[in-house]
């Protein structure tokens, strides 16, 4: 992408590694950080000279301080359109979203950065078992020494008074870190404003905006109903999924994996974990499979589905054992008649050591071998 677009632009979750990936991979570029509260003055009020500065190939470090800049980049691409010209990070993925698409639209590639997957850790030879990737989370600096009992309190406390207080205005942090401690421990289940509005002690439509920050932040997804038939519909509300379990973990109060693992979350959890390793390994590939799930009035369920082209799908359901059997394909089998000839395969992912198939024709297999089988 950077041999065809004079900008790239990396969105994602803070802590995720945006500005450290691009500073390695262009030790010779300029480096322009707009979380220095002058420079964003400059960026503001003197633009052109401010960018006069820095010359190309430049790391523009949180545009989204000052997303008027995009306008002044336009300008400057028009006239070169060079690739490779402009590198930029961003925490604050619709609003950047919104001025890419009035000022950098077809001049701008886009990327997401998540936290680590537990492929790429293996990958870069660090040995984890699985339960203590679901407890810690992907985030880099867990796994270069940080300790996980100091590290997220910072983080979330960083999170709060930079993104919340400055794009909200929440004058009652309280009550906002409450919020995301309530949506944590609804991780994988159906969303309903009002009831996390009435544990929070806040009005649904607040509760609304907030949730809505936490998946601008790309703290949080929101996974949309499955129906192959449009005119159908089964379900409207959403299922709200934490993209890093170790995040979640913190903020619903765990403080060891025994704890977790222990716990009635343990199976939401393990749904929260595949979701993730899923969307992570989707966006390292460049490909843009929408997930859904799957529920109907009279309760059958199937947690993922994952479309594909030509409008086939892969259904899937989390399963926290060993050894799934017939009885935990149900929900697979309700969805396959109901959506005949679209589901292309069926699959329980779990913690099996071995692969093996079903009478009905799911496969049970953990999560290495799902993407061994449908890479």
């Amino acid at each position: 992408m950077v041999g065809q677009f004079p900008a790239v632009i990396i969105t994602g979750a803070r802590q995720t590694g945006k500005t450290s990936i691009l500073r390695r991979m262009y030790p010779e570029a300029s480096f322009l950080s707009l979380d220095l509260p002058a420079n964003a003055e400059a960026a503001l009020t003197a633009p052109e000279q401010l960018l006069e500065q820095y010359p190309e190939p430049v790391i523009i470090d949180e545009i989204q301080y000052a997303p008027s800049l995009l306008r002044h980049l336009k300008y400057r691409i028009d006239r070169n359109r060079s690739p490779g010209q402009y590198f930029l990070t961003g925490s604050q993925v619709f609003q950047l979203m919104q001025g890419v698409s009035e000022s950098l639209a077809g001049r701008c590639a886009v990327l997401s950065l998540h936290t680590l997957s537990m492929a790429e850790l293996l990958d870069a030879g660090r040995t984890i078992e699985e339960t203590s990737y679901i407890f810690l989370g992907g985030y880099p600096e867990l796994h270069v020494g940080a300790e996980a009992a100091l590290w997220f309190p910072a983080y979330v406390a960083t999170y709060l008074e930079r993104d919340v207080r400055n794009i909200l205005r929440v004058v009652e942090l309280r009550d906002f870190n409450r919020f995301i401690r309530a949506c944590a421990l609804r991780t994988s289940q159906v969303l309903n404003y009002s009831d996390i509005a009435r544990d929070v002690g806040i009005a649904p439509n607040t509760a609304r905006k907030w949730l809505n920050l936490l998946q601008t932040s790309a703290v949080v997804a929101l996974i949309e109903p499955y129906w192959g038939n449009r005119t159908k519909r089964l379900i409207k509300a959403p299922k709200l999924v934490f993209l890093d379990t170790g995040l979640a973990a913190f903020l619903a109060g765990f403080r060891s994996e025994e704890a977790l693992f222990a716990s009635s979350l343990a199976g939401a959890f393990w749904e929260s974990h595949v979701f993730g390793q899923i969307v992570k390994q989707s966006a390292s590939e460049g490909d843009n499979s929408v997930v859904h799930y799957w529920r109907t009035a009279n309760g059958a369920e199937v947690d993922l589905v994952i479309e594909q082209a030509g409008g086939m799908a892969l259904a899937i359901e989390c399963k926290w054992k060993e050894h799934p059997n017939i009885t935990d394909a149900a929900g697979l089998r309700a969805l396959e008649a109901v959506e005949k000839g679209r589901i292309k395969e069926k699959f329980i992912l779990c913690r099996t050591k071995a692969t093996y198939k079903l009478a009905d024709g799911t496969w049970v297999m953990n999560m290495k071998q799902f993407f061994e089988k449908s890479c």
